[in-house]
């Protein structure tokens, strides 16, 4: 039974609801059914006509109708098993075009197969051979012609369609920095997609063997110190990078060009983005300040993260963050045997789960709600599951917020880390790794100092329980969330004003696949005890990258969006450190990674350090937190630390 609202918004069929796009695919499907057959048979009496000269005798034209049904259900299957019926029309490329040559083929083999070795019982079905390879010609060219035909013509209607809705405001001029397979991917796609308004005027490739070329119906205008030059002549508005893992020193000199210039610069996403299915190649996302970075991004170890991950149970807090996030991502890459995901914000966790469920649909991932420094809680799930190896990420880290909320950062920055670690040494945990922060070096700020005490509470773990505890040391984190990367693109789209705090203000940056990285690397090199410190190159004034990125939005830093300085803030210091002076800092293995061994008070002081910041946690105030932490750490520099006072309890 058939029924539809008043609408007509849906309609049942079968007991099935269906919507009119569903209903009009099908229809679509009837009708290119209908087409196909009516242009094979139109194609089989073509042959028969052309054999005899326009006049087939009718004992011919009868023998005729004998063989068609055959021919057509040859033609039919090796179409279906070739994979060509299930084309969408408007994407037919190589692939497609394969697909029918392989088709024809395999149907022309079959008939003349049947020519061959039909018993005489049978003779009025053996198909004649000039027949067989005129229909072959006729009917597969037919149908992939009508294909080409009916792409051409939407590719015009979408023209008409892009036009109308630009209001007569054209569309803006493109120039592609790259023609290779990436280039060719992207033009294909953006020409297939109708919410791209582009004029794709040619590429610039620095491949001498390109220059002058047509590719993808687009030529190469020059290499890419032509840029401004074709810029101003073409009155080009947008440049877009179609070079997939492009090295960063290239993308580098690229986007330098694109600043002189300036024109706003755009890239297509990371191969691996692509290869996931995260992304769609036409989805093109902003230049981000990681592709700035002065140096090429860590990478990983692969066959070290092999058999530290694969079969194992992994645990991941804070799996509703940037950094969490991540590393669950890269932990499901390397097929753990169970993924657990730790999270006490609903919705991050929510988020986080679907993601990773839809990429990796044969992984079995575990949301778990929970704070980390809930002992009975964290008890029952590492009972439950049985992790290998944790991976914490679950920390509060916004400087500013801490000071004025320092007993908050106290519970869940170090207790939460204790309770977390505790549990996973009573339980058997193979590998635990603390994520940490260059702010725990000499540290200004509530935050950094929380990220040290952490720091010496994993040492003393790993003198209690047989776990591997270590710690992982990065800087700041490009595009994390209340980071000053997302913070800078929302002033820029406001037009401005750009904040930075001080022009003097510098930092080291890494990426988030980076932090990952160095993340996952740490636990599969540490034996116990150590400290991970990432070359991460030069550090980077804040002003400069602010600048970076007005320009590169296509704006000047110097008359279109306003640079302001607010002043440094509670907490902060003009430089990061990523280690003290006096630990003994060596390298590894992996060229970027370097790894110390964290040099502590005795057991003692510390057990009585974190009695009194566990009282002031739960009865005291940001300023005893802060003059509690000043003179536990010797080194800090936190309301007068670094006084050496002795502990009290």
């Amino acid at each position: 039974m058939n029924s539809s609202d008043s609408t007509g918004a849906n309609w049942v069929s079968d007991g099935v609801v269906q919507s009119p796009a569903r209903g009009s695919r099908l229809m679509n499907r009837w009708t290119t059914a209908a087409l196909d057959l009516g242009l094979m048979v139109a194609a089989f009496a073509a042959a028969y006509l052309l054999r005899f000269e326009l006049v087939v005798p009718p004992d011919r034209w009868h023998t005729a109708t004998l063989q068609l049904p055959l021919a057509l259900a040859v033609q039919f299957a090796a179409l279906y098993m070739g994979g060509a019926l299930s084309f969408v029309w408007k994407y037919v490329g190589m692939a497609e075009v394969s697909a029918f040559v392989r088709s024809a083929l395999g149907a022309a083999a079959v008939l003349l197969a049947l020519r061959l070795f039909l018993p005489d019982v049978l003779a009025d079905l053996r198909i004649p051979i000039s027949i067989i390879v005129m229909n072959t010609l006729l009917a597969f060219g037919g149908l992939l012609g009508i294909r080409v035909t009916r792409r051409a013509l939407w590719e015009q209607n979408l023209s008409r369609q892009r036009a109308a809705r630009s209001g007569g405001r054209g569309r803006s001029a493109v120039l592609l920095v790259g023609a290779g397979a990436a280039g060719v991917m992207a033009v294909r796609e953006i020409r297939s997609r109708g919410e791209h308004d582009m004029d794709l005027r040619g590429f610039v490739d620095d491949d001498p063997t390109k220059q002058g070329a047509v590719i993808s119906g687009l030529r190469v205008l020059g290499p890419t110190e032509s840029l401004p030059k074709l810029v101003s002549a073409l009155g080009i508005q947008q440049v877009i990078v179609t070079i997939a893992d492009a090295p960063q020193a290239q993308v580098r000199r690229i986007l330098k060009i694109c600043e002189g210039i300036p024109v706003k610069a755009q890239m297509i996403p990371a191969m691996y983005d692509l290869l996931q299915g995260r992304v769609s190649i036409s989805q093109l996302r902003e230049v981000r300040v990681g592709d700035l970075l002065h140096r090429e991004e860590v990478s990983l170890e692969e066959h070290d993260l092999e058999a530290f991950l694969r079969g194992r149970v992994v645990m991941v807090t804070g799996a509703g963050g940037s950094i969490g996030a991540e590393l669950a991502r890269q932990v499901a890459r390397f097929a753990p045997s169970r993924l657990l995901l730790v999270e006490r914000a609903e919705p991050a966790l929510y988020a986080a789960d679907r993601e990773l469920c839809d990429a990796w649909p044969e992984l079995e991932i575990v949301p778990l709600m929970g704070d980390v420094g809930d002992r009975e809680r964290m008890l029952a799930v590492f009972r439950e599951h049985r992790p290998h190896v944790v991976a914490h990420a679950a920390a509060h880290k916004h400087v500013p917020l801490m000071e004025t909320n320092a007993p908050e950062a106290i519970k869940n920055n170090v207790f939460g880390s204790r309770t977390l670690g505790e549990v996973a040494g009573e339980c058997g945990v193979d590998s635990f790794i603390l994520i940490s922060s260059d702010k725990a070096v000499r540290p200004s700020s509530v935050m950094g100092a929380t990220k040290r005490v952490a720091e010496l509470v994993v040492q003393d773990l790993g003198r209690r329980f047989p776990t591997r505890y270590v710690a992982v040391r990065f800087g700041n984190v490009l595009g994390s969330a209340g980071s000053v990367i997302p913070l800078f693109r929302e002033q820029i789209a406001r037009g401005g004003p750009v904040t930075v705090t001080h022009p003097a203000m510098k930092r080291y940056f890494m990426t988030i696949p980076e932090a990952a990285v160095l993340v996952l690397q740490a636990g599969a090199m540490g034996q116990g005890g150590e400290i991970f410190v990432l070359d991460m190159g030069e550090p980077v004034h804040i002003v400069d990258l602010a600048k970076r990125m007005i320009e590169l939005s296509g704006y000047r830093h110097d008359g279109d969006v306003e640079i302001v300085f607010t002043g440094v803030r509670p907490g902060e210091k003009l430089f990061e450190e990523l280690q003290y002076g006096s630990e003994a800092i060596d390298k590894t293995r992996h060229p970027k990674i370097y790894i110390g061994k964290i040099a502590g008070p005795p057991a003692d002081d510390l057990a009585a350090a974190l009695s009194r910041l566990q009282a002031l946690a739960s009865t005291g105030t940001a300023d005893g937190v802060r003059a509690f932490l000043g003179s536990f750490l010797p080194e800090a520099q936190i309301n007068g630390g670094g006084n050496g006072a002795a502990p009290s309890a």
